[in-house]
C-alpha cells in the first residue's frame, strides 16, 4: 500500500494565488458542504467501526471528526484575527496532542453539530467579504510567513475534502489499519 496516497488521497493542497471569484465561490460551496457530506458518511457506523484507522499510526474516524470541529474554529478565529486587526499572530495548537484529549470520546454528534453550526455562520461571512478583505493577512509563526485569507479558504476548501476522504478511506477498508 502506497503510504503516501494513504496521507494524502486527494493529493496535497495545489494553491496557485490570485484565484478567481468562481474559484473561491466553489472553496466556499466546499466548506458549505461538509457538515453534512461528513455526517452523511458516518450517520450508519457503529463505535467500533469509529476506531477504524485511515491509514496505518493514522487518526480514526472519531479522531477525524473531532478533529475537524476543533481546526475549523481555529479557522473562523484566524479569519476574525485577520479581519479586526492589522497582520495578527495566530496561536498555533498541537493538533496530534488536541487529537488525545479525553473529549474525542465524547458522541461525534457533538462536533458534527458544532461543525454544521460553525460553517453555517463562517460561510455566511465569506460570502460577504469584499475582494480587499480577502487579501487580509496574518502571521503563522510556525511557518514564519505570512498568509492570506484567499489562501485560507482554499487551504479549509482542502481540508474539508481532504478529511472527508480519509473517512471515506477508513470505511472502504473495514478497520484493517490499526
Amino acid at each position: 500500500m502506497d503510504l503516501e496516497k494513504l496521507r494524502y488521497p486527494i493529493g496535497k493542497l495545489n494553491y496557485t494565488g490570485s484565484p478567481t471569484i468562481d474559484q473561491r465561490n466553489r472553496w466556499i460551496q466546499d466548506i458549505a458542504e461538509f457538515p453534512d457530506q461528513l455526517r452523511a458518511a458516518v450517520k450508519d457506523l457503529t463505535q467500533e467501526q469509529l476506531q477504524w484507522h485511515y491509514r496505518p499510526e493514522g487518526w480514526t474516524i472519531r479522531q477525524l471528526v473531532h478533529h475537524c470541529a476543533d481546526s475549523h474554529i481555529n479557522a473562523q478565529l484566524r479569519f476574525k484575527l485577520a479581519l479586526t486587526e492589522g497582520l495578527p499572530t495566530i496561536k498555533p495548537y498541537k493538533e496530534s496532542l488536541w487529537a488525545q484529549l479525553p473529549d474525542i470520546e465524547v458522541d461525534i454528534s457533538v462536533s458534527l453539530d458544532l461543525l454544521t453550526a460553525l460553517h453555517k455562520k463562517w460561510v455566511y461571512l465569506l460570502e460577504r467579504l469584499s475582494e480587499e478583505d480577502f487579501s487580509r493577512q496574518y502571521i503563522h509563526p510556525e511557518h514564519n510567513k505570512t498568509f492570506d485569507l484567499n489562501f485560507t479558504v482554499a487551504m479549509y476548501s482542502w481540508h474539508c475534502r481532504h478529511h472527508y476522504a480519509h473517512v471515506l478511506q477508513a470505511i472502504a477498508h473495514k478497520g484493517q489499519f490499526a
